[in-house]
């Protein structure tokens, strides 16, 4: 999404919680988003979770309690997520997550529903 001059938002601060368990983003139109650390290791933009294309993408079970180890910059465009079950693979763009942000309720509700589909759950480890 664009900013009211046009141009893409650009994040004026990211903060990640005390507990770790969130991420707040900022954006110079004002938005600001609290993505949790869940939200965020489920919807992982890397490879490992969605795969090259929609059949191989994964639904990742038990993250219910996962946090954020790290937040580093990726160039000027995006931040690397660390997470304490070891995933740091995921590159988060600047559009991604603010995509997250905005739909943030709708993704969580999908992901419930593919954990549900699948036999899967929040709490224990597992993913198709």
């Amino acid at each position: 999404m664009n900013a009211p001059n046009g141009t893409p938002a650009w994040p004026v601060e990211i903060r990640l919680a005390k507990d770790r368990r969130a991420l707040t983003v900022t954006f110079d139109d004002g938005k600001t988003f609290s993505l949790s650390a869940e939200l965020l290791r489920v919807t992982s933009p890397s490879a490992e979770v969605q795969g090259h294309s929609e059949s191989q993408r994964k639904t990742v079970g038990g993250k219910r309690n996962v946090t954020i180890l790290s937040v580093d910059p990726v160039g000027n465009y995006a931040v690397r997520i660390g997470f304490d079950d070891m995933h740091s693979t995921g590159i988060y763009s600047w559009a991604f997550l603010r995509d997250l942000g905005l739909n943030a309720e709708r993704r969580f509700q999908d992901y419930l529903d593919d954990l549900s589909a699948k036999g899967l759950d929040r709490d224990r480890p597992g993913a198709r």
